[in-house]
């Protein structure tokens, strides 16, 4: 059977691979005030129904 070689991501120096992940996560923390916008909206979304959230959280992972 022949070998698989490593392909995109899996193929790269490990160095390399480090600095290009770190990227997704700078970019999403340097607009702070944009995040916490989204925060507030979901948390707007939940506290319009309470009851209907309480209910989804009682549920847990059951299916």
């Amino acid at each position: 059977m022949a070998t698989k070689n490593k392909r995109g991501f899996a193929s790269m120096d490990p160095a390399k691979q480090r600095k290009i992940a770190r990227k997704g996560g700078k970019t999403v923390s340097q607009d702070r005030e944009h995040m916490a916008k989204i925060g507030r909206k979901g948390g707007k979304a939940v506290s319009q129904n309470r009851q209907h959230m309480a209910k989804i959280g009682r549920k847990g992972g059951k299916k």
